[in-house]
């Protein structure tokens, strides 16, 4: 019989491991700054040239990045198949906007569907917290702000999911829906109640979630887009509208 040396894996390796677990799973997201190597290295047990080593294969590997005095960073786009050309094309073109609105459809009821099976406690309290940050930009009558916190609604949806490909199909859109989001809720503050009635969707979503109704979530989230794109036809054609009669008036004016 013979006898093969048991190779032990290298505790870099372990380290590169447990980090990209991580990232797949959300615990480190896109931009975030990542503990410093003596951080690292208590909260493994372990050297620092083994935290050194292991970050230094990450970085070959495009998954983490060093910036001059400022630490170690998660890539910004784990993802690079929708490239900046891409996305800016499609937040440019309005007609883009609906597709963009048909995709979140089938990706935000899915997740929402997901988030309310498997949601844990410390998922349902992220939600109370984006959407508590949601109503604070409101307060402050900041879209940017608004928008921004929206974004970090879904991202928090989808960590719920516990889907990981889903997870970073959502990270990777996020500037793009970050867009969508701000450019929406331009048009939703033109109309009448529009902005109260997209909260009390969002919050029938919301609650769908945390009460563990799939459906009821998956329907929320639905019904939630559902709305959202009417405002838009409905504004839309209102602009279409006046400037058709901008045009009569100019055509008819004598001077």
């Amino acid at each position: 019989m013979v006898y093969h040396k048991i190779k032990q894996p290298k505790l870099s390796d372990a380290i590169v491991d447990a980090l990209e677990t991580m990232i797949l799973e959300g615990t480190l997201r896109p931009g975030e700054k990542v503990l410093s190597e003596r951080d690292l290295a208590k909260q493994f047990e372990v050297s620092r040239p083994s935290i050194r080593e292991a970050i230094q294969v990450l970085e070959a590997k495009g998954l983490l990045s060093r910036r001059q005095g400022g630490g170690t960073y998660v890539q910004e786009q784990l993802w690079k198949s929708l490239s900046d050309p891409v996305l800016e094309l499609i937040a440019k073109d309005p007609e883009s906007q609906y597709d963009l609105l048909e995709f979140r459809h089938a990706t935000e009821g899915m997740l929402a569907f997901y988030a309310a099976i498997r949601g844990t406690a410390t998922d349902f309290e992220s939600l109370r917290q984006s959407q508590n940050a949601i109503e604070v930009a409101q307060k402050k009558e900041c879209i940017e702000q608004e928008a921004d916190a929206i974004v970090e609604l879904y991202k928090v949806i989808a960590e719920a999911s516990h889907n990981v490909a889903m997870l970073h199909l959502v990270l990777s859109m996020s500037e793009l829906l970050r867009q969508n989001i701000e450019q929406n809720l331009t048009l939703l503050y033109r109309s009448d109640h529009g902005v109260k009635m997209s909260n009390k969707h969002r919050s029938a979503l919301i609650e769908a979630i945390i009460s563990r109704d799939s459906e009821k979530a998956r329907n929320a989230s639905n019904a939630h887009l559902a709305f959202i794109e009417d405002v838009l036809l409905s504004v839309r054609q209102e602009d279409s509208r006046v400037q058709r009669a901008l045009r009569r008036i100019q055509n008819n004016d004598p001077a």
